[in-house]
């Protein structure tokens, strides 16, 4: 059990009624029927592709209202795999349902792509260290003379293969994407996460938040149409800066968790599990960054 540990913390959620499908870095996913999932956003905290013993306290909570938000604002680009379905829906005693309240979601079954579309707008993290050995990202050639956390001329489409738990996502070329899912599919992938991103943006700036970068997942319904999966703009699965703190040639303060990552650096740690526990300190004011920025995004 772990010290640090808010009592309204979960970190890991037991439900005997449904079958577990699987326990990622943050979600449980249980089976519902054939058509549906139930997926619940834990307080887990994952840096450096390790889940940390520490949860962050309503993370979960916060990542499933910033999701919700985001799948409503951005339907018309692209379907999502949100159902109708409620937890009232589910044969649930009142003891599992109450931890999952807020921060569930009920989804459709789907076919999930095997690869990851990540959206860079500034020249930050991976993409800068790819920069400065290669003057291109992901072989994207970029201007000479850019500067760390510099905003790009326009976004670019950087896909990952997806890893299992534990392992590395790996920075693939557009046309191994191709050759994996197919040109067409990719195109279509491509096109659909620079508009998502494209309208995030726009919306967040106007909140003073800078959309750094991001990642969306996608998979297929039993017609082979394109559907939008996982979570989308949280701050687990972006970079979100405060505008008014931005400027080029430094890595800007974030609202993700950056912040741990940046603890964790301070730390004689090899990265690899197990993590170690996170001050009390460190705990709550991530909870915090968490919280501010869906209430710049939310309300």
């Amino acid at each position: 059990m772990n010290t640090n540990s808010h009592p309204s913390s979960v970190l890991e959620t037991h439900i005997t009624s449904l079958p577990l499908i699987a326990r990622g870095k943050v979600r449980d996913i249980y089976a519902v029927d054939d058509q549906h999932m139930l997926i619940v956003t834990t307080d887990r905290l994952s840096a450096f592709d390790v889940i940390l013993p520490t949860p962050i306290p309503q993370k979960g909570v916060i990542l499933t209202q910033v999701a919700n938000f985001w799948f409503g604002l951005l339907h018309d680009v692209i379907p999502n795999h949100l159902s109708d379905k409620t937890l009232d829906d589910l044969p649930l005693t009142a003891d599992e349902k109450a931890p999952l309240q807020g921060r569930s979601m009920i989804v459709k079954r789907l076919k999930p792509l095997p690869v990851e579309a990540i959206v860079r707008g500034y020249l930050i993290g991976s993409g800068w260290k790819d920069y400065q050995q290669t003057g291109a990202v992901c072989g994207i050639e970029l201007p000479t003379g850019l500067q760390m956390a510099d905003r790009l001329p326009e976004p670019i489409f950087t896909p990952s293969s997806k890893a299992d738990v534990g392992d590395h996502d790996i920075n693939i070329s557009f046309a191994e994407m191709q050759a994996r899912i197919g040109a067409e599919l990719a195109e279509q992938v491509r096109s659909v996460s620079l508009e998502l991103y494209r309208q995030a943006a726009e919306y967040a700036l106007k909140r003073g938040i800078i959309i750094a970068d991001t990642k969306f997942e996608f998979g297929l319904d039993a017609d082979g149409k394109l559907v939008l999966i996982d979570e989308i703009l949280t701050p687990d699965s972006s970079r979100f800066w405060p505008a008014d703190q931005y400027k080029p040639g430094i890595s800007p303060p974030s609202f993700d968790k950056q912040f741990v990552r940046d603890y964790l650096e301070t730390l004689d740690w090899g990265k690899v599990a197990p993590g170690p526990e996170l001050p009390a300190e460190i705990m709550e004011k991530t909870a915090a960054k968490y919280r501010e920025v869906a209430d710049l995004l939310t309300k």
